[in-house]
């Protein structure tokens, strides 16, 4: 048996549908900030290359150490959420988020925007996870399905602001004053967040499982340990090509202006705010007929490997819908979240998705970073620009398809150990 006990329904009083919308809208509205200063990495990457002559692996740690800060905070976040809820637990790491968007706008040099980098992904850390622990505590399964899917396509629309928007901003405010302007506008959802979202009723401390003994179980869980590589690789693939590789590679490789690789950034955007909407409507649907989230990525995950396979073959005539066809083709990975947070109890909620954020972000920074150092080490050993990115990708490309292949075999591993006892002649589990 598993070592947690089945995830219950929720039980707290129901809320009427224009309070769980305007919840929503609260939550949405921070995540939309924190997927917005993400992304504009890649938007902005010719600007700090050219203003401040960063190289490829400089860029690749300044979007990556983001994720550094984020994936440190996963742990302390999700102890943080059981014990005192979701609403006092983000509106305090928005405050650190404003703060460190201030910063970052105020940086004078590559360390300075690292410190304010760094705490831009700490701040940021909740903005995910506090709403999925609070929809799993109030909403029911079908609609926490759905919530996550329209949380997600709420990021992919703050990464479609961060594209062709802030290159028409750029002009007028300078990125130092989009900087400030996020910063005011954290501020603003936090006191909105204050205001809408009701107290949660299940933090209490003296209820709150011992941290250690909660983790521990969750790292052991077998759901959890089916979808680590997952979560690492391709989740956090998928995050680190979109926010930064993406944007490098229409400029680098394909040959395009960085107007027109914002445009193409805008496509690919665009197109994963449409599958979100999409996985929201058809989620609680496929789910009835026994799609559920593992099933489905099991069953789809060769479809993305295909398109990344095609992107490093055709290098410089890879464009922007063929990485709009990749991302599209993963995005089927972001079912992964709630199908987790369903594996554990209501009380262990933030835990395990914390837990689940901390090796996904982890992955985007590994990658982020890893990716530039590959494509630097291989212009130095005299590879030339395209060469390098696409020996790079296709390092990327191998990862992936054993992350997903782990998947494929542990779950029919554990059938194989389910059914045995029965095949044998003995009792079931």
């Amino acid at each position: 048996m598993n070592a947690l006990p089945v995830a219950s329904q929720p039980t707290a009083q129901p809320l009427p549908l224009s309070r769980l919308v305007a919840v929503f809208s609260a939550f949405a509205l921070a995540y939309f900030l924190s997927a917005l200063v993400r992304a504009v990495t890649a938007t902005l990457a010719p600007v700090f290359s050219a203003e401040l002559g960063l190289g490829a692996g400089q860029l690749g740690l300044l979007a990556g150490v983001y994720f550094c800060g984020f994936a440190a905070m996963q742990l302390p976040l999700g102890w943080a959420l059981d014990r005192w809820g979701p609403r006092r637990v983000l509106m305090a790491f928005l405050a650190l988020a404003t703060l460190g968007c201030a910063a970052f706008a105020a940086a004078q040099g590559l360390l300075q925007l690292l410190l304010a980098r760094l705490l831009i992904g700490m701040g940021v850390a909740a903005c995910l996870m506090a709403p999925l622990t609070c929809y799993r505590r109030i909403f029911s399964i079908a609609a926490q399905q759905r919530a996550n899917s329209w949380m997600l396509m709420t990021g992919s629309l703050g990464m479609v602001a961060s594209t062709l928007p802030v290159q028409w901003l750029l002009p007028l405010v300078g990125w130092r004053g989009l900087f400030v302007a996020v910063a005011g506008l954290l501020a603003l959802a936090a006191l909105n967040i204050w205001r809408v979202v009701p107290p949660d009723p299940a933090a209490r401390s003296a209820r709150a499982p011992a941290p250690a003994t909660g983790y521990r179980q969750i790292f052991s869980h077998p759901a959890f340990i089916r979808m680590a590589p997952l979560a690492a690789v391709v989740y956090g693939g998928l995050l680190a090509l979109q926010t930064l590789w993406i944007g490098p590679w229409l400029t680098q490789v394909a040959g395009q202006t960085p107007v027109q690789a914002s445009q193409g950034l805008l496509v690919v955007n665009l197109a994963m705010l449409f599958t979100f909407l999409a996985w929201g409507v058809l989620m609680p649907r496929l789910t009835r007929i026994g799609w559920a989230g593992e099933r489905l990525i099991a069953a789809t995950w060769p479809v993305g490997a295909l398109c990344l396979v095609a992107i490093v073959g055709l290098g410089p005539r890879a464009g922007a819908w063929h990485w709009a066809a990749f991302c599209v083709a993963t995005s089927v990975v972001s079912l992964s979240q709630p199908a987790l947070g369903q594996a554990f109890v209501a009380e262990l909620a933030g835990r395990a998705l914390s837990a689940f954020n901390l090796l996904i972000f982890a992955g985007v920074f590994a990658l982020q970073w890893g990716i530039g150092l590959a494509i630097d080490g291989l212009r130095a050993l005299g590879y030339d620009t395209i060469e390098a990115y696409r020996l790079a990708f296709a390092g990327y490309a191998c990862a992936y398809i054993a992350a997903l292949l782990w998947l494929n075999l542990s779950r029919r591993l554990q059938r194989v150990v389910e059914h045995a006892p029965v095949a044998a002649g003995g009792q079931a589990r």
